[in-house]
């Protein structure tokens, strides 16, 4: 099986196979992103034994497709045993090790790891002495854990105050494809598209795999939208309340936290967020907050001269945006229901938002363009809240560099070349005064233009914008 990109995983994969020592490695990431294909394209061939645990399935459950995993492995043609305790499925475990040579790497691959650890199954606890006591003293093992659950995986692997603190030797999180790597995906499937239809496409359900490989050669992008998002039985028509459901225990006020981001697309302090939501313990808040930030559907942007303690949290995950906005409420299921909402307000603040998420995202590629790839560059967002008689100003996305500049970026989505007209032109100076003036930074400010087809050379550009970046550039 053939690999889309993921370069810097496959090097941590390779060093893997090829150390000296027993590995454990934990590789976490939303649900579709492509985890288990990654694992079982790259190391089909050394993978030994490998377990997926079934959601919400009890102990017992659990342990008797463990001995059929244990079955398929062994190749034996007689059924085995089912072990009555986790402790006793290892030493299970243990005994077809042994029977491996040791001259070469062997991988144990758990998958869904998460949803094997089921109330008082003492499954984390056997593992952990699995590991300790056996698996670190070979070195030809391999151990990999993978799971959907990327806060569980924090918090009860990587973060492991007991058997397991400090064992995990490598990790992997699993990010959605770049725009490149999305183009790269698609042209590996015959679709053919033109940037901009591709922008699209990630604009509405972001690089997730799994979403991608439902496109069908020869459709145009409305066609595909129409046949995923909006036909009864569409692949992504009811994907939300299964992908909240799947990864978090309470994912009721999860889904609040994404409710609210996606009515307030410029973003929310997590005390905004406290109370859009009407929760009333901090602690719970930040539980979900780093259960939906490790789970790759929110980030928080630290404000330019301010601490991680003043964050303003963005919804991140295309799909979810794109849902509560145009899927959830659609009463238009008809060919062409996507298509018809171009001419609508709401289809031109939400290419507006999901474009700058998709920006926000491509930081790297942008800099690059901008020529300061190699340049420390401190990424931050900044609002000014006015007082009385002020004016406020918001900055989505600056790069505050270590050459005594600051690209302050604007993001704009069109379906054609961006003309700045003599009222945009006017807020954009007063961002860059009202930045100056609250900040009292004393670096080189260069307003900088992020566009699909670039920004028209007219009389507003000419002496305003230092710097653009285009869609293309997005691509590289």
């Amino acid at each position: 099986m053939s690999i889309i990109g993921r370069m810097a995983e496959q090097k941590v994969l390779t060093g893997m196979l090829e150390s000296s020592e027993a590995e454990l490695l934990a590789i976490y990431g939303r649900r579709r992103v492509g985890k288990t294909y990654l694992i079982r394209s790259f190391l089909q061939e050394s993978i030994v034994f490998e377990f997926t645990g079934i959601h919400q399935a009890a102990r017992k459950t659990q342990l008797e497709n463990f001995s059929q995993a244990l079955q398929l492995a062994t190749k034996s043609s007689v059924a085995l045993a089912t072990p009555t305790s986790w402790l006793q499925a290892f030493v299970m475990l243990d005994a077809y090790i042994n029977t491996l040579p040791s001259d070469k790497a062997a991988v144990i691959f758990f998958d869904e790891f998460p949803w094997i650890e089921t109330h008082r199954s003492g499954f984390l606890q056997a593992f952990d002495h699995w590991w300790n006591s056996s698996a670190t003293k070979r070195s030809y093992l391999k151990v990999i854990i993978c799971g959907s659950a990327a806060s569980w995986m924090i918090d009860k692997i990587i973060n492991n105050r007991g058997g397991l603190h400090n064992r995990v030797t490598q990790r992997i999180r699993l990010l959605p494809f770049t725009l490149a790597e999305t183009q790269q995906y698609l042209r590996s499937k015959n679709v053919i598209l033109d940037q901009y239809s591709q922008l699209q496409l990630y604009m509405a359900m972001g690089g997730i795999p799994h979403y991608l490989r439902n496109i069908k050669p020869g459709e145009s992008t409305a066609r595909i939208i129409d046949r995923l998002c909006f036909e009864k039985d569409g692949f992504l028509k009811n994907e939300f309340n299964n992908l909240y459901k799947s990864l978090f225990a309470h994912s009721e006020n999860h889904k609040l936290v994404i409710r609210a981001l996606a009515a307030k697309g410029k973003g929310l302090t997590r005390n905004e967020i406290i109370a859009e939501c009407g929760f009333t313990s901090g602690g719970t808040t930040s539980n979900i907050l780093e259960e939906l930030e490790e789970s790759g559907f929110i980030t928080p942007h630290i404000p330019f001269q301010k601490n991680s303690n003043e964050s303003i949290y963005k919804l991140s995950d295309e799909y979810s945006l794109f849902y509560l906005k145009f899927i959830e409420h659609a009463k238009d299921t008809e060919d062409g229901a996507w298509l018809r909402q171009y001419a609508t307000p709401a289809y031109t603040i939400w290419s507006g938002f999901a474009f700058e998420s998709v920006c926000l995202k491509h930081v790297l590629q942008i800099r690059r363009k901008l020529g300061i790839g190699g340049v420390l560059t401190h990424t931050s967002t900044w609002r000014h809240t006015p007082r009385k008689g002020q004016q406020g100003a918001q900055i989505d996305l600056l790069l505050d560099r270590q050459d005594h500049c600051i690209n302050i970026c604007e993001m704009k989505f069109s379906s054609s070349e961006f003309a700045i007209d003599i009222n945009y032109a006017a807020e954009l100076d007063t961002k860059v005064n009202v930045f100056r003036a609250e900040t009292g930074t004393k670096k080189t400010l260069f307003p900088t233009m992020v566009t699909t087809y670039g920004a028209r050379k007219n009389v507003y550009y000419l002496g305003r914008i230092q710097a653009e970046v285009l869609m293309e550039d997005l691509f590289l």
